[in-house]
């Protein structure tokens, strides 16, 4: 008989999002879920880790049956307690999300729900993160959920190559309007297009708010952006070897040392 399985849940939105709740009900059909996320929302934190001031773990209780922790620090740092604190062992399995927003694109690069599934990958941990492109705090969850449960049933079954981890968006569509699953690449020739709106305090001192909008000029059929625009979950497959090996060629051929 098979050994249970031991899933990590995590988010970026906090603890008490509607996202990492519709997760929570999705693994534990899996095995014995344990969540460790963030005590407020950690959006856009990337790969950050709390180095400055003591982390905190709180036990709560929001689910019934489920361990469950609220962490003062970075998602990141929440998989780092869980695996050090918690389990005294690497968990089966991390899942990370379910995000408000999209994390399609060059967005993998902030998101700090992908950088907890990375953290678990770097750390031979099999890992997915999974993000609903509905930014309501109140979102329908349930397309969500059903492509969720399909690809931890894959993952479990088939495995990922070791280091590697899945990057999951779904559109904001009711299910029967979603056309399936594209297994794809990052969108490239993305960025945000930045503005900071300058405000002022009541003490006269100047404050910013960050806004901006997402560009891509990558409109090639192969993409997550392609994906979820024409009513597809897009999944990525993700690693951390950052290395231009074109790059790599070219400078041995053409640079002078």
């Amino acid at each position: 008989m098979s050994q249970e399985k031991v899933i990590l849940v995590t988010n970026d939105d906090g603890i008490t999002a509607k996202g990492i709740s519709a997760l929570v009900e999705v693994a534990r059909q899996f095995g014995r879920v344990v969540v460790v996320a963030p005590d407020k929302a950690q959006s856009a934190m990337g790969h950050a880790i709390t180095l400055n001031q003591p982390l905190r773990l709180n036990k709560v209780n929001i689910w019934e049956g489920i361990e469950s922790y609220a962490c003062s620090g970075t998602p990141v740092d929440c998989v780092k307690l869980a695996i050090d604190k918690i389990f005294h062992r690497k968990p089966d399995l991390c899942l990370s999300g379910i995000n408000h927003g999209s994390n399609a694109s060059i967005n993998i690069i902030y998101s700090g729900t992908l950088s907890a599934a990375m953290e678990a990958s770097l750390q031979h941990i099999p890992a997915i993160g999974f993000s609903s492109l509905d930014h309501s705090s109140d979102a329908d969850m349930s397309a969500a959920q059903h492509y969720a449960q399909l690809v931890i049933e894959q993952l479990l079954t088939k495995g990922v190559p070791d280091f590697h981890l899945l990057n999951v968006n779904i559109p904001a569509l009711p299910l029967a309007d979603i056309q399936g699953i594209r297994v794809c690449r990052q969108a490239l020739q993305a960025k945000w297009v930045e503005d900071f709106l300058e405000r002022q305090d009541p003490m006269g001192k100047n404050y910013y708010w960050v806004t901006g909008r997402f560009l891509t000029d990558d409109h090639n059929t192969d993409t997550d952006i392609w994906a979820l625009e024409h009513g597809f979950v897009s999944l990525v497959p993700v690693q951390h070897d950052l290395t231009a090996y074109d790059d790599m060629h070219f400078i041995r051929k053409n640079w002078e040392f």
